[in-house]
């Protein structure tokens, strides 16, 4: 039996990848999307191309209802959800002096609120099968690197850690729950506002001498969903190429 795969964010960057490299595996594979419509589009005309089974589902992951609507209508339609990555993100890289209360709440409410709306539902339809995968996307950004033009990212992903942590104790012995911690990662979203030099700086950091990319992450992502995978568990597992910072 296929297993189902919902991937929210997953209409671009990193989670387009992570849902490209499920769907080639056999996956059915639910992208869920919010405001990258266009994108979403154009994936689902390349898995329809290529005959991979794929459902689109728009919704806010931080509105409750349409959470709630989101994963009814996915059970209605496949009768389970086996794997959970939780990859949908957003940030406001600004001034520290221009950053308000509402442009913080603004990003934990998709970054950490969003993912427990998603967790919280589909980690208990897990925990009633005896079985499921959930795989958050973190950053190092919550651990060791930190920028203050991005404090309310980075305090989202360190809450999103520990969210991790806590969801694995709530639907043990059942449900495998944990983070991989992405380092400099080359996205076209990530680079678009650097300059040469910074990025050479970053990646002179790295031991690897090179950035991430999206497929590095998603490597990771299809092995923890995977029963090779089967006794890891409450880990945040960092790719960063071996960073090791200033």
């Amino acid at each position: 039996m296929e297993k189902v795969v919902l991937i929210t964010g997953g209409a671009r960057g990193i989670g387009r990848q992570i849902a490209k490299n499920f769907a080639e595996s056999g996956y059915i594979v639910v992208v869920n999307y919010n405001k990258s419509g266009n994108l979403a589009k154009s994936l689902q005309q390349e898995f329809d191309n290529k005959g991979l089974v794929s459902y689109f589902v728009k919704a806010d992951i931080s509105n409750e209802r349409q959470v709630a609507k989101m994963i009814d209508s996915i059970i209605a339609k496949y009768g389970s959800i086996d794997v959970l990555v939780n990859n949908a993100a957003t940030t406001n890289d600004s001034l520290f002096a221009d950053k308000t209360a509402n442009t913080f709440n603004r990003v934990l409410a998709t970054n950490l609120v969003g993912t427990f709306n998603v967790s919280k539902l589909v980690g208990q339809i897990m925990f009633n099968n005896k079985y499921g995968k959930i795989i958050n996307i973190s950053s190092t950004n919550g651990d060791n690197t930190y920028f203050p033009m991005c404090v309310e990212y980075d305090a989202s992903k360190a809450g999103l850690d520990s969210l991790t942590h806590n969801l694995a104790i709530q639907f043990a012995p059942y449900v495998n729950v944990n983070a991989i911690a992405p380092g400099f990662i080359a996205t076209e979203s990530e680079t678009k506002d650097m300059d040469e030099e910074f990025i050479a700086t970053e990646v002179d950091k790295v031991l690897l001498k090179r950035a991430g990319t999206e497929q590095d992450v998603a490597n990771i992502v299809e092995f923890l969903a995977s029963d090779k995978a089967s006794y890891i568990n409450n880990q945040i597992i960092k790719v960063n190429g071996g960073y090791y910072g200033d």
